[in-house]
């Protein structure tokens, strides 16, 4: 089977099918509908050919879609009819999630998306739980996406936020006691040195998570439904 794998981000959509090596990047940002997500990817990926679409959305799914309107895009995603717009069986997952799912190494893994905003999911024996931590309150009446999001590195500077990234890090390694964490998300290149624990995913993740989401047995026990 040939998944297409559409992972939506704040800045750039970033659409890859297998065994395409490198994502193609499509300029997202504020004003992106759900409607002009789906126009914006069948129209670069006309040429491509696949059976079936995996999304990571930035937000939480219920039931298999869009759970609310995501904070960084336009409006809606909810409502979408996703299998129409494609033509194709569709899987929707939180983004953070799918990239977990193409991250997972087996044991108890806490994935955190340093991205637009903060994505988090863990993996325990197996069991995917996507996670909502980015608006959680951290410090100072902000929450844990003030700081480790884009907007926090903008504000902090990258000593500094580096240095939140790695104290929020060890936090919630020990109150979810995983056996490791890994990094993924494009503020990630701004880290220079790695706690112990810590690994650093890749883009390639999100490819590897949603054709996951399809074939592996992991993934059946995704509980995307919740």
């Amino acid at each position: 089977m040939k998944v297409l794998v559409i992972d939506v981000g704040g800045t750039n959509l970033k659409v890859s099918v297998s065994p395409r090596k490198e994502p193609l990047k499509i300029p997202s940002g504020p004003e992106m509908s759900a409607a002009e997500m789906a126009k914006a990817v069948q129209k670069a990926t006309a040429d491509w050919g696949y059976d079936a679409v995996s999304i990571g959305f930035p937000g939480p799914v219920k039931n298999g879609r869009p759970g609310r309107e995501p904070h960084n895009l336009g409006g809606g995603w909810v409502r979408f009819n996703y299998g129409k717009a494609f033509g194709k069986p569709v899987k929707i997952l939180n983004d953070a999630a799918l990239q977990a799912l193409g991250s997972y190494q087996g044991g108890r893994m806490l994935f955190l998306g340093l991205g637009t905003g903060l994505g988090s999911a863990l993996i325990a024996e197996g069991v995917l739980e996507p996670l909502e931590l980015a608006h959680l309150p951290y410090r100072k009446g902000r929450t844990y996406e003030d700081y480790l999001g884009l907007r926090g590195l903008k504000r902090l500077g990258a000593k500094k936020w580096t240095q939140h990234v790695a104290t929020v890090v060890a936090m919630l390694q020990h109150a979810l006691q995983v056996d490791y964490v890994v990094l993924g998300g494009g503020q990630t290149k701004k880290l220079k040195r790695l706690p112990p624990g810590i690994r650093l995913g890749n883009n390639r993740n999100a490819v590897v998570g949603g054709i996951r989401l399809w074939e592996d047995p992991v993934a059946a026990k995704a509980r995307t439904a919740e």
